[in-house]
């Protein structure tokens, strides 16, 4: 009989992972998980300036962390607003993608399959650096691997690090950027404060209600026991 509640195997995982997310957070083994991340935040960008009309000139990733997406945006407070609230925002969704498909519809090999075509593409059409290259370039072959070749056990367990490292990081990123002082008077809020009389520390405020809002409703919809109906079931003999 189908209940509606939090599913406690999927919240104590879920738990689980965030805690050795933080306690390993300097870790040179997740980096290339913060790399992820990170490219998630300029692929929002990206996406964005594509949407507005206008055009992406190239994404770079840097070993530290940071990156920047180069776009040319047309005139206008809507499209500049929409572009420059697409990183956090954008992360933060993408974080919810993550989970839901993970958690609730266990997509499992068309995650990896997915994460394969979308670090080819930003390799292919954006990256103009050797760095950023090589990271698409090895990330998307490892995934297109893993999705082929990977026990399933394997391919969910790399899933359910990843969506849960990715809504981490998504929410660490929202407390180092934007409400550190000195890096917001250079992130995102900044260049929004430059094109308006709104002060950056209230684009970070709206910002920051806006992804945590998204991101707690996709944690409470990815751990949600719903309906059987939303939940895929697996034909006795299939993997």
């Amino acid at each position: 009989m189908a209940t509606d509640s939090i599913n406690p195997g999927r919240a104590l995982v879920l738990v689980a992972i965030l805690a050795g997310g933080v306690f390993f957070w300097d870790s040179p083994a997740l980096l290339p998980f913060k790399l992820l991340a990170v490219m998630g935040h300029e692929t929002g960008h990206a996406l964005a300036s594509l949407v507005v009309g206008g055009s992406v000139d190239r994404v770079t990733l840097k070993p530290d962390e940071s990156g920047a997406c180069l776009s040319r945006i047309p005139d206008g407070f809507v499209a500049r607003t929409v572009v420059y609230s697409a990183g956090y925002v954008g992360g933060a969704l993408i974080a919810v993608l993550l989970l839901v498909a993970t958690f609730r519809f266990e997509a499992r090999r068309a995650m990896l399959g997915a994460a394969c075509a979308w670090l080819a593409m930003m390799g292919v059409f954006y990256a103009r650096d050797a760095f950023t290259l090589a990271f698409c370039v090895v990330m998307a072959l490892g995934f297109g691997v893993g999705a082929k070749f990977l026990p399933a056990a394997l391919v969910g367990g790399l899933n359910l690090f990843m969506a849960s490292f990715t809504a981490l990081y998504a929410a660490m990123d929202l407390k180092d950027d934007l409400w550190n002082g000195a890096v917001r008077a250079q992130s995102d809020a900044q260049l929004l404060a430059n094109l308006t009389v709104v002060p950056a520390v209230v684009w970070a405020a709206v910002w920051t209600v806006v992804s945590a809002g998204i991101l707690l409703s996709g944690v409470v919809l990815a751990l949600w026991s719903g309906p059987d109906a939303l939940v895929p079931r697996r034909r006795a003999g299939t993997a």
